[in-house]
């Protein structure tokens, strides 16, 4: 009979409800965080891969990557009058002796801005206005490249583009 009255007791005791906890205010994922508007990004810069769309390798060199055949990144816009597309990259010597000369294609949202002929290796700018009709207001655009001649590396066959520095939308 004690025996039946302690097991009694503690089954009682277990009866009791657990605290009630509130769950944990929840934070966004890294990846859906908002980007800034229209804006140009080094490559250099912490979570720049975040913007990558294609062809850009996830390795820094310095303060630049390599760009393959389309490199591209996603510049959030907040209002698509006065952009200009902003690039600074470089030809390399050691890939420009064997492709030659190249043209490359700067492009937005798929849209051909601009071609233009490179006749010889070295350091490049280039900028140009957008049209206000290309972009969207609160939309990621695609603001990217392309080459016409890819070096193919003689040891392992790997295939380069140029290199990137920076590139993105500006304001005029």
């Amino acid at each position: 009979m004690k025996f039946a009255a302690v097991m009694l007791c503690g089954l009682l005791c277990a009866c009791d409800h657990a605290p009630e906890y509130r769950v944990p205010e929840q934070r966004p994922a890294f990846e859906e965080m908002p980007l800034p508007g229209a804006r140009v990004v080094n490559m250099d810069e912490p979570g720049v891969t975040l913007r990558f769309v294609r062809d850009i390798s996830p390795d820094l060199s310095s303060n630049w990557r390599w760009g393959f055949q389309r490199p591209a990144v996603r510049i959030r816009v907040r209002n698509p009058e006065g952009l200009k597309y902003v690039i600074d990259f470089s030809l390399p010597e050691i890939t420009f002796k064997d492709t030659g000369p190249v043209t490359i294609a700067f492009t937005v949202n798929d849209h051909v801005l601009d071609r233009v002929r490179y006749e010889s290796a070295g350091e490049r700018h280039f900028e140009k206005a957008v049209p206000p009709s290309w972009t969207r207001a609160g939309e990621d655009a695609i603001v990217g490249a392309e080459i016409d001649k890819m070096w193919v590396a003689p040891e392992d066959g790997a295939r380069f583009g140029f290199i990137i520095t920076r590139i993105g939308l500006a304001k005029e």
